[in-house]
């Protein structure tokens, strides 16, 4: 009984910890409140049925990030999901209380979402090219080009406003 109490205890801390990231991550992604939400639950899930053994945190935050991307491909994928049309006008959006932080998530939503899930990854996680790269399955050349042609495509997106 009491191994399964400290169990507890230890998965307990892994979403404390991560939760907020793979909700950020899985928001950036999906630009909804709600499908986040299903992505957050799935992950996690994987996690405690899987309960896979990691080599150090930072292979157990890879291999969340990497379960939350593959969750948020699965989604967007799914058939019911190209059936309905996201992203229109009256979209459920939230608020953050400095208007400066909403228009940067405003122009940040625009960027395409091969684009989006770098800079949240580079900028917001502070990982480096080469964990992006990882993560993502995708050569640093490759990210660091995305990471170039994104600010591109911001300060294009901040001077139309």
């Amino acid at each position: 009984m009491e191994q399964s109490t400290c169990a507890d205890q230890f998965q307990e801390q892994v979403v404390e910890k991560y939760s907020e990231m793979v909700y950020r991550l899985a928001f950036s992604q999906l630009r909804s409140k709600t499908d986040p939400d299903d992505v957050y639950q799935e992950v996690f899930f994987r996690y405690f049925r899987r309960q896979p053994s990691f080599q150090s945190e930072e292979h157990r935050k890879a291999w969340l990030l990497r379960v939350t991307m593959n969750c948020c491909k699965k989604l967007w994928a799914s058939s019911w999901r190209r059936k309905i049309v996201f992203w229109e006008e009256g979209e459920e959006t939230f608020s953050f209380p400095d208007p400066e932080v909403n228009e940067l998530r405003e122009q940040l939503l625009r960027l395409p979402s091969s684009y989006r899930a770098v800079v949240h990854l580079f900028y917001f996680e502070d990982m480096s090219v080469e964990e992006v790269a990882q993560i993502l399955g995708r050569k640093p050349s490759t990210v660091r080009t995305q990471l170039t042609r994104a600010r591109r495509l911001l300060h294009k997106y901040f001077d139309e406003d």
